[in-house]
Order: structure tokens, then C-alpha cells, then sequence
């Protein structure tokens, strides 16, 4: 035992768990490419990336939600009203004001999530749930538990349709988002107060930033990727749907924990919720071009989670872990004692 733990606590073997999600999607890469032909050519990844471009537009809100150390279990259901509406509303709106109005039902459904956890105080597990069975019931009942389709199914061919021989537009969408999280993230004040209070929202509010506002942006921006998603789902398929999303929740929640994002908050990136997504595409491929059934797929995404805990748990408890949180503290309260 002794042995094993310090081969995990080598240089060589830290470096690997710092840079696990790049190992993990190199590794499915390899392997899927093993197992379909023709993976790597742009024709194939641009289809996959389309076809995982709706999980990552998701993602993309989930990960500043868990960034917060908050939940949001309701974006499977917003995914699915918002899709409804973008079709259900063709004849009274038209096609572009009624996919305009499905995104705007995302919206209106994370400012419903944002009062619920920052104005009532409600905790955000239990506040989604219960969202997420409301709107669910919400998508059964104006639907009457049947699908319903557009008025013009070439319409929504321009959402999935690659442009100029690249990706699709909901591919793009998937990838701007994606890239303008980073650079909020990475280079703006409100981007580091995002980590701030997801460290510690005591110590970030009583710094002067203002938590709840944060907070309440999160679910408002996570409902309007989700609503985004939903859009743009069903204009894809030309048909909106109660069941839409009924499996996205812990897929997308997954694809963000792989990319390296805590559940506890304070710890992610928005890279890091692009490996987890590309991670969980090249799997599932791999596995469908292999016919596996998907309750298969379900375990090799759960045995993935449980790898990436175990190995951040390794990090976390490394003397060098250790080492550099308490060479840091020092100099945190000097830099807070003017303050006080």
C-alpha cells in the first residue's frame, strides 16, 4: 500500500493526473479511432461534433452553475419546453419568432431558477427539482404527451447542415460559446469573482462581491444555453417533444465533472468542459458504431467519473497539494490584514 502510494505521489505520475482530461480524451480518441474507420476525417468529426453540439451547449451553462458549487437539474426540462415552443409556435409567430421565443422560455426558466435559490433561498438541489418536474409536467401538458411537428421540415436543415464544407451552425454556436466562457473566465474581474465565491461565498461576499448576483446570472445564463439548446435541437429534427432532454441533465453534468470542473465549485474551465464533451463523443461513436446497448455506455461514463475523483482525491492529498495551499495562506492574511 505504502508503495502504491508513492508511485501516486511521483512527479511523473501528478503531472498526468494535472493533465488528466487531456490524457482521458487522447485515450478515447485513440481507441475510437480503432474502432471506426474514417473517425478521424473532418466529414466524421464534423458529424459527431454536431451531434455532441447540443450536450455542449449544456455544458457550456452547467459549468458556470458547478463553478458556483450550485446544481442545476433542470435543464433537461428546459431543453425540452423551449423545443416545444420553438415548433408548437410556428403558425401564430412565424419560424424565426417562434425559435427567437423557445430561446426566450429558456431564459424566463433560469430567472425562475435564480429567485427560487437567491431570492427564497432555496437550495439549488432542491430548488431544480423541483423546476425540472414542473416544466417537465408543463412539456406533457401543452403537448398532451404527444410529439409535435414543424411547419417546414427544410427549415431547421440549416441548424445541422455543415457551412462551406465545415462545421454546423449549432457546432459554431457550441464553439463561440465555448470560447468567449474562457475569455470571460480567464481574463475579466467577474470571471475570477466566479471562482471566488465558488471557494467560499462567505469570505467572497464579505470581500465586497456581491455573491448573490453571481448566483443568480449562473442559472439565468444555464437556462439560456439550455434553451438554446432545446431551439436548436428541435428545429433539427422538426419536432418538439415532452421526452427531449430527459437524459441530457447527467450526461452534460458528467461531461463538465470529466472536464475537471468540482461539484464543490471553485475549481473548472471552460477547456476543460470542451475535453469532457469531446470525451463523451468519441465514446459514444465508438460504442454505437459497435452496437452496444446504451445502459453499456452509461457504465463506461460512470467508470470515467469515478477514475477522475479518485485521481483528483490523489492530487488533493499530495504533500505537494499540501505544500503549496500552505505556503499560500500566509500570504493571503497579510494582504488581508490592512483590510481589517
Amino acid at each position: 500500500m505504502n508503495a502504491l502510494k508513492k508511485i501516486c505521489e511521483s512527479p511523473a505520475v501528478l503531472t498526468l493526473i494535472h493533465y488528466r482530461v487531456v490524457v482521458i480524451l487522447v485515450v478515447a480518441v485513440i481507441l475510437s479511432a480503432s474502432l471506426v474507420p474514417g473517425l478521424t476525417e473532418f466529414r466524421t468529426l464534423s458529424l459527431s461534433l454536431d451531434r455532441a453540439a447540443t450536450l455542449g451547449l449544456v455544458a457550456v451553462g452547467l459549468t458556470v452553475v458547478l463553478l458556483l458549487g450550485k446544481l442545476d437539474l433542470s435543464v433537461g426540462s428546459i431543453l425540452a419546453l423551449s423545443g416545444i415552443a420553438a415548433i408548437g409556435l410556428q403558425p401564430q409567430l412565424g419560424q424565426l419568432g417562434a425559435a427567437a421565443f423557445g430561446v426566450c422560455v429558456g431564459l424566463l426558466a433560469g430567472v425562475l431558477n435564480g429567485v427560487l435559490v437567491v431570492l427564497m433561498q432555496i437550495n439549488s438541489l432542491v430548488a431544480t427539482l423541483a423546476s425540472m418536474i414542473f416544466l417537465r409536467a408543463m412539456c406533457h401538458f401543452v403537448t398532451e404527451s404527444n410529439p409535435i411537428s414543424g411547419a417546414d421540415p427544410l427549415f431547421g436543415l440549416a441548424v445541422s447542415r455543415s457551412l462551406g464544407g465545415t462545421f454546423s451552425l449549432r457546432t459554431f454556436i457550441f464553439l463561440i460559446a465555448i470560447v468567449l466562457l474562457f475569455l470571460w473566465l480567464t481574463y475579466t474581474v467577474a470571471g475570477r469573482h466566479v471562482y471566488a465565491v465558488g471557494s467560499n461565498e462567505d469570505a467572497a461576499t464579505a470581500s465586497g462581491v456581491r455573491s448573490g448576483r453571481y448566483i443568480f446570472g449562473a442559472f439565468v445564463f444555464s437556462g439560456l444555453m439550455a434553451g438554446t439548446a432545446g431551439v436548436m435541437q428541435s428545429l433539427a429534427t422538426n419536432t418538439g417533444s415532452p421526452v427531449f432532454g430527459s437524459t441530457v441533465t447527467l450526461t452534460a453534468i458528467a461531461a463538465v465533472v470529466i472536464g475537471g470542473t468540482r461539484l464543490e465549485g471553485g475549481r473548472g474551465s471552460a477547456l476543460g468542459t470542451l475535453g469532457g464533451v469531446l470525451v463523451l463523443a468519441a465514446i459514444t461513436t465508438a460504442l454505437e458504431y459497435e452496437s452496444v446497448p446504451s445502459y453499456y455506455q452509461n457504465i463506461v461514463t460512470g467508470s470515467i467519473l469515478l477514475l477522475l475523483i479518485l485521481l483528483d482525491r490523489i492530487a488533493s492529498n499530495s504533500p505537494r497539494s499540501a505544500l503549496s495551499l500552505s505556503s499560500l495562506l500566509p500570504v493571503r492574511s497579510k494582504e488581508q490584514s490592512p483590510a481589517r
